[in-house]
């Protein structure tokens, strides 16, 4: 969990990332930023930089449990270590990032990256490194007086409630990669891989929110390509066998499987089924779904 209301913006720098599909460059800011009303927009960048973060699913930095943490991971270590590396390491990523976006639906926009103080992070105080990219922009109506007379006009900008590219990097647990959570809810699918992967390097953190998920996705599977209607199984028992394992994993606190055999499974026909399925479907994506964990409520 993420507690923000105590936050603190130690120092943010802006640039412009231009579209590399569009031939645009890349716009440095020659210093970090200046905030005119500290206090109020300092309160509106926090909600804009914050809010977008609402699960509690955590990614850590590929390779660097090995020593082979790549190009952010090692500015976030000089950042938290050094405060004043902030502006050159926002140089640095603001280049790597435009490297990385050649897809021709990544567009240009502003780019932000910030230090925060007094981030709570399950119930740790840190600091976490903030990186940011704003890719649309809403009309927004403004109300003016003129001549004794209200004027309507429009006037573009960035709608705080939506946050369009982020990644916050907390100073904890760095041996394993930080503790780092992330969203990117404009591309989706294959182009979406260059934020997290190509760009930032990430990966899911393994804890029991990421095994849950990956359970909950092979019940899912398994009603979608074995337990269906072309094994003759009615509609309603495919709907009552997910309601049922999403009930178990909301209410349960930790798992056993012989609890999820016998109340969600229940038939040993099913049983059997279900685990050829298990194992293949660990197999295809490579994820040991453990048979005894902690779980989070995910729904």
């Amino acid at each position: 969990m993420i507690e923000s209301s105590q936050v603190v913006i130690e120092d943010i720098v802006v640039h412009h990332i231009g579209s590399r599909a569009e031939g645009q460059p890349v716009r440095y800011s020659k210093s970090a930023l200046r905030l005119q009303d500290e206090e109020e927009v300092g309160s509106v960048l926090k909600t804009y930089f914050f809010n977008a973060f609402k699960t509690e699913a955590y990614f850590n930095f590929i390779g660097a449990e090995e020593g082979a943490g790549g190009l952010v991971f090692n500015l976030a270590c000089e950042v938290f270590d050094d405060a004043s590396k902030l502006y050159n390491a926002s140089l640095q990523l603001a280049e790597l990032l435009f490297e990385q976006s050649n897809h021709p639906k990544i567009r240009g926009g502003e780019f932000y990256v910030a230090l925060f103080r007094n981030c709570v992070v399950d119930g740790e105080v840190v600091d976490g490194l903030g990186i940011f990219k704003s890719e649309n922009k809403d009309t927004f109506l403004k109300v003016y007086l003129k001549d004794q007379n209200f004027e309507l006009g429009t006037q573009e900008g960035i709608n705080i409630r939506k946050l369009d590219k982020g990644c916050i990097v907390f100073n904890t647990e760095r041996a394993q990669g930080f503790k780092v959570v992330m969203v990117d809810n404009i591309n989706k699918g294959q182009e979406a891989r260059f934020w997290k992967e190509d760009f930032l390097g990430l990966q899911p953190r393994e804890d029991s929110y990421y095994f849950t998920q990956n359970y909950m996705n092979a019940c899912k599977g398994f009603v979608q390509d074995v337990y269906n209607g072309e094994n003759q199984v009615p509609k309603p028992e495919q709907f009552d066998f997910l309601n049922r394992s999403l009930d178990f994993f909301d209410n349960k606190g930790s798992f056993n499987q012989e609890d999820f055999e016998r109340e969600v499974v229940r038939f040993p026909e099913v049983s059997e089924a279900f685990a050829d399925y298990r194992n293949q479907f660990e197999e295809d994506n490579g994820i040991p779904l453990n048979d005894s964990l902690i779980f989070l409520k995910v729904l």
